[in-house]
């Protein structure tokens, strides 16, 4: 967008009191994006604040198929908000490396925020994100738990000229063929999955092994699936059948019935939320767990974990091998300082979503002040290669080129044993973070160009 003289621009268009341009004509079928002007007139970027407060976008599922993982993270960016504003314990903002967070809000303007709906699908999720950017001024968008919806916003934030903080998106493609440069992921992707999993399922199941994959038909299945049968194929398994399931299709039976007769002794489920609970009950109690095939006896896994999901999984999960991006459990600073915080509000212990949420947010806000500016591309600037620790994932690194944080996975089963509702996973392993780290021209990973950051004038 071209940036017009104020004068002149009041004297072809009703501008409203706070600067926005609502009217979508100009941009034909696209986003109708606001103009801001500073007092200048020189610069401009979309919702810049005014002197007192600044607003945020949470887009959460909160109907659908993931509307747990959406409630957990509605939680945790109410409480990040709280602990901006300087109220609560503060929580990660006094283990984290860096120390510019003071809990005066954002550059001295109280933190507000507004919420939408993304009922896990990519239309619902722009509307939701469109209407906060244009109707609500909000200057940063969050959320998600799901890669397509992910996907669908960062494209969006990109064309509005907003920072795009992605919560739970695990699909390679994210920071893969659909990066954009106003888009950040601070969760870890299928390609750390496998290279974390591998190692153990080797150890423990063996390298002869028939694999039968159950798939979320999107781009996260589609993205979990290939990497899984990159890092199984690699150690010796052979993949007898791929089956794509729809997104929250509650039974799973029919897509299961057929399992048992494929020759296979494996069963991945590359689903989530609500429909790995489903489609691992129903695994269950069509006998899979107890068969024996191949003279050997068959084993689930699920590659992608949360204490959500291990709740409403129940006696089903356990022994059952997974990878996760944090757990309540760990014992740094960070991830305590999170836990007592979450856990005093709200009376039980936080999942890897609320976790991944709550940082995003510490995130954003941190490059805020340290670019000393709302700008989308200094904020973009400023999280670009930024080294930092003390938020629960040991160092982290978010890569330049990818804008991709690079930290510590975790490798954890369903427990045997659990001493509580939430004491349902351990952890096996900490994969380190060189382990798991990719080269930036993965082929997996080609595709997509980052492009140059937009600030929406």
């Amino acid at each position: 967008m071209v940036v017009i003289q104020r004068e002149e621009y009041m004297k072809k268009s009703n501008l409203t009191r706070r600067g926005v341009l609502r009217s979508g004509a100009a941009l034909g079928a696209g986003l109708a994006m606001p103009t801001i002007f500073t007092a200048s007139s020189v610069s401009a970027f979309t919702n810049a604040p005014g002197d007192s407060s600044v607003t945020l976008g949470f887009n959460v599922p909160q109907t659908g198929a993931y509307a747990d993982e959406g409630a957990d993270e509605l939680r945790a960016y109410e409480l990040a908000v709280e602990h901006l504003n300087g109220g609560g314990d503060g929580g990660m903002m006094g283990t984290f490396s860096s120390k510019v967070l003071q809990g005066n809000g954002i550059l001295g303007r109280k933190v507000e925020y507004v919420t939408g709906d993304t009922q896990t699908n990519s239309d619902a999720a722009r509307a939701s994100a469109r209407s906060m950017i244009e109707k609500d001024g909000a200057i940063m968008i969050t959320g998600g738990s799901s890669s397509g919806v992910a996907i669908a916003v960062q494209g969006l934030c990109q064309d509005a000229g907003v920072i795009f903080m992605a919560g739970l998106t695990h699909s390679n493609d994210t920071t893969g063929k659909d990066r954009r440069a106003n888009g950040f992921r601070h969760f870890f992707n299928t390609e750390m999955s496998g290279r974390a999993l591998a190692p153990i399922l080797k150890a423990n199941y063996g390298t002869d092994r028939k694999a039968y994959h159950l798939t979320a038909d999107y781009t996260w299945g589609w993205s979990q699936e290939k990497s899984m049968r990159t890092y199984t194929e690699d150690m010796g398994w052979e993949t007898v059948n791929s089956v794509l399931t729809p997104v929250g299709a509650g039974d799973f039976s029919s897509y299961i019935t057929p399992v048992l007769q494929s020759g296979a002794d494996v069963l991945i489920l590359n689903h989530y939320g609500g429909d790995m609970v489903n489609s691992l009950t129903q695994a269950v109690q069509f006998g899979l767990r107890a068969a024996q095939v191949n003279g050997k006896q068959f084993e689930i896994v699920v590659p992608l974990f949360s204490r959500l999901m291990a709740r409403g999984a129940g006696e089903n999960i356990k022994g059952i091998f997974g990878s996760t991006n944090w757990h309540w459990s760990l014992q740094d600073e960070g991830s305590k300082a999170f836990v007592k915080s979450f856990g005093t509000k709200y009376g039980f212990p936080p999942s890897q979503a609320a976790h991944t949420c709550y940082v995003q947010t510490l995130l954003y806000a941190d490059a805020v002040e340290r670019a000393q500016s709302f700008n989308p591309c200094d904020v973009g600037a400023a999280l670009e290669g930024f080294e930092f620790d003390g938020l629960g994932n040991g160092p982290t690194l978010y890569r330049a080129e990818d804008h991709q944080c690079f930290k510590d996975v975790l490798v954890v089963k369903g427990k045997e044993n659990p001493t509580s509702e939430f004491d349902l996973l351990e952890i096996v392993e900490v994969t380190p973070r060189e382990t798991v780290t990719y080269p930036i021209d993965h082929p997996d990973f080609q595709g997509g160009s980052l492009g140059s950051c937009n600030p929406g004038a």
